[in-house]
């Protein structure tokens, strides 16, 4: 599952919108993942780029497990791996 390989690789994730959003732009990412009950005003704009990049990107359930997977303490809507 996704959080796993977050948690294994924390030393490579990019955490947030507005991080993942740059991230992006920069060419820095190989992967995202998007909360699914995070707003969708907020994570649309990530997906969009994505695509629009051919970055891949997978949905996860929960922003409070995507957050804890990447070692805060509050919830993610979007988290990216770096290449």
């Amino acid at each position: 599952m996704s959080y796993e390989k977050v948690t294994k690789l924390k030393s490579r994730i990019i955490v947030g919108k507005k991080q993942t959003l740059k991230a992006i732009k920069n060419g820095e990412v190989s992967e995202v993942y998007i909360a699914e009950d995070a707003d969708k005003q907020l994570t649309q704009e990530v997906v969009s780029l994505a695509i629009e990049q051919g970055i891949p990107y997978q949905h996860v359930d929960s922003m409070k497990k995507l957050g804890a997977a990447c070692g805060i303490k509050v919830g993610a809507a979007a988290v990216a791996l770096r290449k």
